[in-house]
């Protein structure tokens, strides 16, 4: 690096820093003997030709996220045996045993690095169809040498939107008025029939307030296409499950269930032989596609469980997972876990609603966690995502450091607002330890006051700072959404 400037050479010390930022968040997995990024039905049905491919050549494009780094060992196929795919996402193993008969069981989650980002920076899909945070789920089971699987998958929005963080703890989505939705819709579900067959999408949005639109659009957009591949169901999980009533999600899983005996599930014999196929996929979403969707995801793979154990004769006619004490609360805390990595991965926390996927009910514990993932979400929402979304992009070729470019991008000018933050940080701070010491005598009003009014004295200085000084800010629980926030907690 003796030919590089002074200029250059802090340039590469951010750039490593970004590099090393994405590597450091948990969920990257490699293997030199098996190929992760496909599912056990996509093996199956591969030619010979395929099995004789490198692990390079054969994987999946989409669940590679070392791709842009191994592009010049692709191109030399005498050296592909030195290059192995790299997988982001989750993977958890587990050995158990129902009624004496043991067998493994696996869960995989593998995140597509097309469109990868973080929460709020990637929304909705790109002129491909590649849809942000995309992630295929994989449940395994292998028992005497048979081996089961049940895929689902799950994605942002499939059109054109966007939610950029605006201070506020919940910015409006915007649908975007110049641009043909229809285009990027239709090559997104094109591929996802391609990729897995028939399509069942469960939209688990709010159908009020400013996540109306979306759920509007989407249902008038699948009607539009008339695919007959393309199924869609809308159930709206807060209401549904507003004051604790979880026990209504069975709702949503009966008005599935035919559907889901249709798709089925892939099983393969000892002999290799192919029992069944999986003939369709559930695509499920929220806003985020984090924990309303990891709760739906795991009720529709417990229920297929459920099926294949019973086929392969670990469970009894009329026994149920649910009366497994151990296994259940291993299939919980796994599910639970794949939440957190995937709310990492894109949300910079764990996944809220945890408490109910591991325990099957909500506590008051949960929603304290709860409400403090959320806070540390709306910072790193507001204020480091920026430099995270940017790392993102410059591991996976988004972006390329041009040697003889004239203006690095890391040295725009930043305006004395961007200066001032760490001032307001200190002072919203200040506050919120005063509100600590003036706060009620329950939990409930102290968490209420200290969000109240912390976020407050944020927001107001937040606010007046970005207006120039001005005095508009007024209402400032109203616009950070606060009020929304103690509503959803308390």
């Amino acid at each position: 690096m003796l030919h590089l400037t002074d200029i250059q050479l802090q340039d590469n010390k951010v750039f490593l820093s970004m590099l090393s930022h994405v590597l450091s968040v948990d969920g990257f997995y490699f293997s030199t003997t098996y190929d992760l990024t496909h599912t056990l039905q996509r093996l199956a049905n591969t030619s010979p030709e395929f099995q004789e491919m490198s692990l390079l050549e054969r994987a999946d494009p989409r669940f590679v996220w070392n791709g842009h780094l191994l592009r010049e060992f692709a191109a030399q196929p005498e050296i592909h045996r030195f290059a192995t795919p790299v997988m982001h996402g989750f993977i958890t193993m587990h050995s158990c045993s129902i009624n004496g008969k043991c067998f493994d069981w696996l869960l995989v989650s593998r995140r597509s690095c097309f469109r990868a980002g973080v929460r709020y920076y990637v929304r909705g899909i790109d002129s491909e169809g590649h849809a942000a945070n995309f992630v295929e789920t994989e449940q395994i089971v292998h028992y005497k040498g048979s081996k089961a699987s049940f895929v689902q998958t799950r994605g942002s929005i499939p059109f054109f939107w966007s939610q950029r963080p605006n201070l506020k703890y919940k910015p409006k989505p915007q649908i975007s008025k110049s641009v043909n939705h229809m285009d990027g819709f239709q090559r997104h579900f094109d591929s996802q029939i391609i990729s897995y067959g028939k399509q069942m999408i469960v939209n688990l949005v709010n159908q009020k307030g400013s996540e109306k639109p979306l759920e509007q659009t989407f249902a008038k957009m699948v009607n539009s296409m008339a695919n007959g591949m393309v199924k869609y169901i809308a159930f709206d999980f807060h209401k549904e499950c507003s004051r604790m009533r979880w026990d209504r999600l069975q709702i949503l899983v009966d008005q599935l269930a035919e559907q889901q005996d249709e798709f089925s599930y892939f099983l393969v014999d000892s002999d290799g032989k192919i029992v069944t196929q999986q003939e369709g996929i559930f695509r499920s979403n929220c806003m985020d596609c984090l924990d309303r969707t990891n709760v739906i995801q795991s009720l529709l793979a417990r229920r297929s469980l459920q099926a294949q154990l019973q086929r392969l004769g670990v469970l009894h006619v009329g026994q149920r997972i649910e009366e497994q004490a151990d296994f259940e609360k291993i299939y919980k805390n796994a599910w639970a876990d794949n939440a957190n990595a995937c709310a990492k991965q894109y949300a910079g926390t764990g996944a809220l609603k945890t408490d109910y996927t591991r325990t099957g009910k909500r506590t008051q514990w949960g929603l304290i966690m709860d409400g403090w993932n959320s806070l540390v979400r709306y910072y790193k929402n507001n204020f480091s995502d920026g430099f995270r979304q940017d790392a993102i992009d410059l591991f996976l070729g988004n972006y390329s450091v041009d040697e003889v470019e004239p203006a690095s991008p890391l040295h725009v000018k930043k305006d004395w607002k961007f200066l001032a933050l760490p001032i307001i940080m200190v002072v919203a701070f200040s506050m919120c330890i005063i509100c600590l010491l003036m706060a009620g005598d329950t939990w409930t009003e102290t968490l209420a006051y200290v969000l109240f009014w912390g976020s407050a004295s944020f927001g107001t200085f937040a606010i007046i700072l970005y207006n120039g000084g001005s005095s508009d800010a007024v209402h400032i629980s109203k616009y950070l959404g606060v009020e929304a926030l103690i509503t959803e907690l308390l």
